[in-house]
């Protein structure tokens, strides 16, 4: 049954504010910006909105060390807040990605899940820092990688430098989330294909100051953000399924001629494999799966790991 989702992402450069602004009025400068941000994709009616890493933050360029630990223990929650007012104003999910300060006086990267009622239903903390986060600004190394259950499906997280590691990658390849949401100031190029496509999920980036991205399962880009607008809109259907195209293919015409476009089966060209959605308000992807007997493509290179180790197949 097809289950659509928009979502946007947004990704302006830092914003600009001079050193000796008071700390209250950096916050109150911030929630204009985000704002006049959040003002261009509203519109759209997002189910869910991706803001960069670090996303109040001032440019550093302008705004040292010193002056923004200030600023953080004035701002607390208000920026958060705000988002949250948004989130419950216009019933869509919220990502607030920031600095945050525990109780104990040490720091996380975090990205804090807003829901569609206003309420934090759960963070992520940077599981890999780049390591001046930890000597320079006393951030610790988050240790969790949770799964956001939302009314729209599973939703998994990583954080800039998170992309260039294996082990949180092979976590979210284990338990393929529907969506992952990567708020950050580095784009990852080709990584973010390869997270989205080993993962058998959608990716979402929010990277300030270069383009916006969503990716498909397939590792195919879907929409992108461009130099004169920093920002996107799209919508995608979470009832999908990745299946191989070996001994699939021969049932592809006859779903076609029974559903026609109430099922698409997209081919991306050299991988081997097709996306196949569920159209259609009747029924869900799993249901065509059950009835031709397709099989995942996880399950087909499973099988054919295990054929190889059956005794005798192997060369002496």
């Amino acid at each position: 049954m097809a289950k659509y989702v928009t979502i946007s992402c947004l990704g302006p450069k830092p914003l600009v504010i001079e050193a000796e602004v008071p700390a209250q009025e950096v916050v109150g400068r911030m929630i204009q910006h985000w704002q006049r941000q959040l003002d261009q994709v509203l519109p759209d009616l997002p189910d869910l909105i991706i803001l960069p890493e670090v996303c109040d933050r001032p440019d550093p360029g302008k705004f040292p060390r010193e002056q923004r630990l200030a600023y953080y223990r004035v701002r607390q929650n208000q920026i958060r807040d705000f988002l949250a007012s948004i989130a419950k104003q216009h019933s869509c999910y919220i990502t607030y990605p920031a600095h945050i300060e525990a109780e104990d006086g040490s720091w996380r990267n975090a990205m804090q899940l807003i829901d569609r009622e206003g309420q934090v239903m759960g963070a992520y903390h940077k599981n890999y820092l780049v390591p001046d986060e930890y000597s320079t600004n006393n951030i610790l190394y988050g240790k969790e990688a949770p799964i956001f259950e939302c009314d729209f499906g599973r939703v998994a997280s990583a954080i800039c430098f998170d992309l260039n590691f294996e082990g949180i990658r092979q976590q979210y390849a284990k338990v393929k989330p529907d969506l992952i949401l990567f708020p950050s100031m580095f784009h990852g190029g080709f990584m973010q294909n390869y997270w989205a496509y080993s993962c058998r999920s959608y990716f979402a980036g929010a990277i300030a100051g270069l383009p916006c991205t969503i990716v498909t399962p397939l590792g195919e880009v879907a929409a992108q953000s461009t130099n004169y607008y920093s920002f996107i809109t799209t919508k995608i259907n979470l009832d999908y399924a990745v299946i191989h195209i070996d001994e699939n293919s021969a049932h592809f015409p006859k779903i076609k001629q029974k559903y026609g476009p109430k099922v698409k089966i997209h081919d991306p060209g050299f991988l081997g494999c097709v996306l196949v959605t569920s159209e259609s308000e009747d029924f869900y992807v799993k249901d065509i799966i059950a009835e031709f007997g397709l099989e995942l493509m996880d399950d087909y290179f499973l099988r054919a790991e295990e054929a190889r180790f059956m005794p005798g197949r192997i060369e002496i």
